[in-house]
């Protein structure tokens, strides 16, 4: 891959009794070179994160993109992250990663939410791509893609870790959105 090819890494950061969680964006090259960043918003225990990650991609206005790393598919509290419609809404393909091994999320899901709410995110969460191991510089990594196939995603996530286990653009996300998210609720 040429060192300067980017990516998009979204991470997102919200305190225990927020109604919102910052989401971070971060425009990173192959060769690890930060060269933006954008923040977008979504609802704690909402269903509008899709909508906030294609928010904050259109926020960025980068037409050099070529990929959207995303930590996780259910940020904010159990906002499910709907791949697909991601991928043909933003037309880049889009790679979901975790880093700890699980069995899954419907158990959680079914202690947090009852009725409709429930409903609506045992459909998301059955709906998604499935989920591949793989591992990055000696590191495990858990890996739904959409828009391109497992084999390639887990190739860009190499290319965009440096060491660690991280890719670069996840990292950088999650320290911004961090941020973001304490100047947000400073009181």
């Amino acid at each position: 891959m040429k060192s300067g090819v980017r990516a998009v890494g979204v991470a997102e950061s919200y305190a225990r009794d927020a109604e919102e969680s910052t989401i971070a964006g971060v425009v990173c090259r192959a060769d690890r070179t930060v060269d933006g960043c954008a923040f977008a918003t979504c609802t704690v225990g909402g269903s509008d994160v899709t909508d906030a990650v294609a928010t904050l991609y259109d926020r960025l206005d980068r037409e050099d993109v070529r990929y959207v790393i995303v930590a996780g598919v259910a940020l904010s509290w159990y906002n499910m992250l709907d791949l697909e419609a991601l991928a043909a809404r933003i037309d880049r393909p889009v790679i979901a990663v975790t880093f700890e091994e699980s069995r899954g999320l419907e158990d959680a899901l079914r202690d947090a939410f009852d009725g409709e709410a429930l409903e609506r995110r045992l459909d998301r969460y059955r709906s998604l791509p499935e989920r591949h191991a793989t591992t990055v510089d000696g590191h495990d990594l858990y890996v739904r893609a959409a828009g391109i196939d497992v084999a390639e995603g887990e190739r860009v996530l190499e290319h965009f870790t440096a060491e660690g286990g991280r890719p670069e653009p996840l990292r950088v996300a999650r320290f911004l959105a961090r941020a973001g998210d304490d100047l947000r609720h400073e009181e």
